[in-house]
């Protein structure tokens, strides 16, 4: 069995290692996937884009009326303190709120305390023979539930997603619905055509990525037309470049899609202009 962290976590109001920590088994969580969750990049033990992240976390909160049990100066403390606790300068911190613990039942009951869990890790960035050679992806049909907006801890469908990319030794699966582009398994996916970014509009079926509004803006700062709209499955196979984003893999070329080479089959000038204004965005959004 694999070792379990012993680095502390926070689960409701303390501090605990993390091999140590405990929740009831009618948590709402573990029963239903009953909650949501965030993941915040943190460099040289700053947390990254963290006024984005939070926002994102209240409207998660908000979409499955789930109480914010946290104000923001205390969801910021909470996370420097597990940062300070880790060793490594690059971490991701993950913050999960489930509905709360409570008889088995559908019904939301009323005046529940969410659970409240929170650790950090080390970060692993993507690889050097990565961002040199690109990755390789597959492709599925989106069969995941409507509302992949809400970033809910109900991920089985993502969870089998990337699973059949890991089967074949590959980074992602790309999913498309009724022909169009939606997102992969746990990143968002840009298409390059003649210069120009293009991405999936945002809907229910799309998880608005803190990235998202990254690439719109290192797209501005760079020159580059970005733009977002339905895209195609033709236009994902014939792109220029295809790249993914997430908070992990920052931003990564893909250079096969289904076996099949992706533009010139190596990382594009496109990708390599976002990448090192991304580097420059680390430094400056940071606190």
């Amino acid at each position: 069995m694999q070792a379990l962290p012993t680095t502390l976590c926070y689960l409701n109001g303390e501090y605990t290692p993390v091999n140590e920590a405990k929740v009831s088994v009618l948590d709402r969580g573990f029963i239903f996937g009953d909650g949501i969750y965030d993941v915040v990049p943190v460099y040289d033990r700053k947390l990254f884009r963290w006024p984005q992240h939070l926002a994102r976390l209240e409207r998660s909160l908000a979409s499955v009326r789930i109480p914010n049990p946290h104000t923001a100066d205390e969801w910021l403390a909470r996370c420097r303190r597990l940062v300070a606790e880790q060793p490594a300068a690059h971490q991701m911190v993950y913050i999960q709120v489930t509905r709360g613990v409570a008889a088995r039942d559908h019904v939301m009951p009323a005046d529940l305390v969410p659970t409240v869990f929170m650790m950090a890790n080390p970060m692993k960035p993507p690889g050097e023979a990565q961002l040199r050679d690109g990755v390789t992806c597959i492709s599925a049909r989106d069969f995941r539930w409507e509302r992949a907006d809400i970033k809910s801890t109900s991920l089985l469908g993502n969870v089998l997603a990337r699973q059949m990319s890991a089967d074949v030794g590959a980074t992602e699966t790309v999913l498309f619905r009724d022909g169009l582009l939606t997102e992969a398994s746990s990143s968002n996916v840009w298409v390059v055509h003649h210069g120009s970014v293009v991405g999936a509009p945002k809907s229910q079926h799309v998880l608005e990525g803190i990235r998202y509004e990254l690439i719109r803006e290192l797209c501005e700062a760079e020159g580059i037309a970005f733009s977002l709209r339905p895209v195609a499955e033709a236009e994902v196979r014939g792109a220029d470049e295809l790249l993914l984003s997430s908070a992990s893999k920052e931003v990564l070329p893909v250079t096969r899609l289904d076996g099949e080479v992706v533009g010139e089959g190596k990382p594009g000038p496109v990708f390599a202009r976002l990448h090192a204004a991304y580097q420059r965005a680390k430094a400056a959004q940071c606190i």
